[in-house]
């Protein structure tokens, strides 16, 4: 309910973001090595293997700050922090490619105001202001564990609300059922959530599909400068 009175973010008038059209073009290479056939209706199924589990949280020793926007996270010294314009990719596992929502890669996202304004989708744009899922694609992408399945977005959240993002901070929080499907039949293969913490004023998205142990903390402990 809280969320429902949180205020809207208006339509932002920006720049498009090449590194959206990088990303684009991998996912594309990566899709093209298999059949992409439009998902049917996904059937029950369990989860796959590389699907996300939760893992224990990281500990409090060997850490480092990671700063973005006057936002700073303490967080594990061993996650790799990958920053191209206005998008960083944290890199919390094993990784192939450091992109936003290209597959095989453990990792959480933060993207800037330049990253979520009028990004090209499907020959028009869209701005995020939290009332869908960030899924900035027009055509079938594969799923967040492997190529060789599809992303179905299944499109109604599952949980709202406002979460503190450092003091003084509030975040409107959502978390959308997502499933992966075989390409063509449309069978269910795994299921995962997408959460994401937008912080209005700020125009501040992270994006976590991997269930990243700990990553809800980092973010309620964060510090601005």
């Amino acid at each position: 309910m809280r969320a429902n009175r949180a205020a809207s973010d208006p339509q932002v008038a920006g720049p498009s973001v090449p590194v959206m059209r990088k990303r684009s073009s991998i996912l594309a290479g990566l899709a093209a090595a298999a059949v992409l056939a439009a998902p049917a209706a996904a059937s029950a199924g369990s989860a796959a293997p590389g699907a996300p589990a939760a893992a224990a949280a990281p500990s409090a020793s060997g850490t480092k700050t990671f700063s973005f926007r006057g936002m700073n996270l303490k967080i594990p010294s061993g996650w790799k922090v990958h920053r191209e314009g206005d998008i960083v990719t944290v890199v919390t596992g094993k990784c192939r490619f450091p992109e936003p929502f290209v597959p095989g890669c453990r990792s959480f996202w933060v993207f800037g105001p330049k990253a979520i304004t009028r990004v090209p989708v499907g020959g028009g744009y869209i701005t995020y202001t939290g009332k869908n899922q960030f899924h900035p694609f027009s055509g079938v992408v594969p799923c967040p564990f492997t190529d060789k399945t599809a992303w179905h977005a299944d499109g109604k959240r599952a949980t709202t609300g406002l979460r503190q993002v450092g003091r003084g901070h509030k975040a409107k929080y959502a978390a959308w059922p997502n499933t992966c499907v075989t390409h063509g039949s449309g069978r269910k293969t795994a299921s995962f959530t997408q959460r994401e913490w937008f912080l209005p004023t700020s125009k501040i998205l992270v994006v976590d599909v991997w269930n990243t142990p700990g990553l809800a903390n980092v973010l309620k402990n964060a510090t601005w400068s």
